[in-house]
């Protein structure tokens, strides 16, 4: 079965692209902002690559994830479900190599910016960028086995928030900026809440195919009320690192996203009349808001870099 590249591209859910490449963003902002970065060849493409091979890397966990919801039986007809294998538009097999491909694509790119550090400082010789790599792929191929066991948020926190930042942190200055890990916070609960929402409007369908989720363990009453707390701590953290020091005043820019996250309040919070249905945009909503919320504090992150 032969398919164009617009449909492999919808395949892998592009759309959440802006939970896994935001973080990466974000560090190097942070890097710029406070003078870590010796300009060179090596770190501006250490930051490309990165930047390259964390989208490779999600669209593969997300193919994959796919193929593994839809054997087990979570994705069905019935299911809120991407419905490309559920009625066959693509068969499963296809979905399993294309997203081993592409995870295989991904390591390589994190190999070559591995091979970069030897140039970058030989003395680093890449070991902690590598040990990052593995765990990264690890929770990649793991994320449909932990989130079967209300694990997946987790596993969603240390592959899209911990892990973008440390190692972005190392692909560029050769070393763990420990105090990028500022952004783990902020950054990292909206990426969760992309698939809290996701797993609170898929309750019932996650129920019936015998997994649990953290919704199910809290209830769908808490669930909702825990997705308003995801909208607000970010932009609480920010504020607070500014107040403390940790942060340029600049950085309060991520407080035009406060628009969008007012926005997934307001549906969420239609909760109280429409029950789980209030959910089912959710997800797209929140990925809409790491986007909106990153771009604008990268952004003033590097105009603090100036004015600082």
């Amino acid at each position: 079965m032969k398919h164009s590249v617009k449909e492999w591209f919808v395949a892998t859910r592009y759309w959440s692209f802006p939970v896994s490449t935001m973080p990466v963003l974000v560090t190097f902002a942070y890097l710029v902002n406070t003078h870590r970065i010796e300009w060179g060849v090596i770190p501006v493409l250490n930051f490309v690559l990165a930047l390259v091979g964390i989208v490779i890397l999600h669209a593969a966990g997300n193919i994959l994830s796919d193929y593994r919801d839809y054997k087990s039986g979570v994705d069905n007809e019935k299911a809120f479900a991407v419905p490309n294998l559920v009625f066959h538009k693509f068969e499963a097999r296809e979905y399993l190599i294309a997203g081993l491909v592409l995870l295989g694509l991904g390591s390589l790119i994190g190999l070559a910016i591995f091979a970069d550090l030897f140039f970058l400082s030989p003395s680093s010789n890449g070991w902690g960028l590598l040990a990052v790599g593995v765990a990264g792929v690890l929770l990649s191929v793991l994320y449909s086995w932990l989130k079967y066991r209300a694990l997946g948020d987790l596993d969603i926190f240390f592959e899209y928030a911990l892990l973008p930042i440390l190692g972005t942190s190392y692909a560029v200055t050769a070393s763990f900026v420990w105090e990028a890990l500022v952004f783990a916070i902020p950054v990292g609960l909206i990426t969760v809440s992309v698939l809290h929402a996701n797993n609170t409007r898929d309750m019932e369908t996650d129920r019936a195919a015998g997994i649990r989720t953290l919704p199910m363990l809290i209830g769908a009453k808490a669930s909702y009320r825990l997705y308003i707390a995801y909208m607000i701590i970010p932009f609480v953290a920010i504020a607070l690192a500014v107040v403390l020091g940790g942060l340029d005043w600049t950085s309060l820019l991520c407080l035009v996203a406060v628009v969008k996250a007012y926005a997934n309040i307001k549906a969420a919070n239609e909760f109280k009349t429409k029950g789980i249905e209030a959910m089912n945009m959710l997800d797209l909503g929140s990925s809409q808001l790491q986007l909106m919320f990153s771009l604008s504090l990268s952004l003033g992150l590097v105009i603090g870099s100036f004015i600082g």
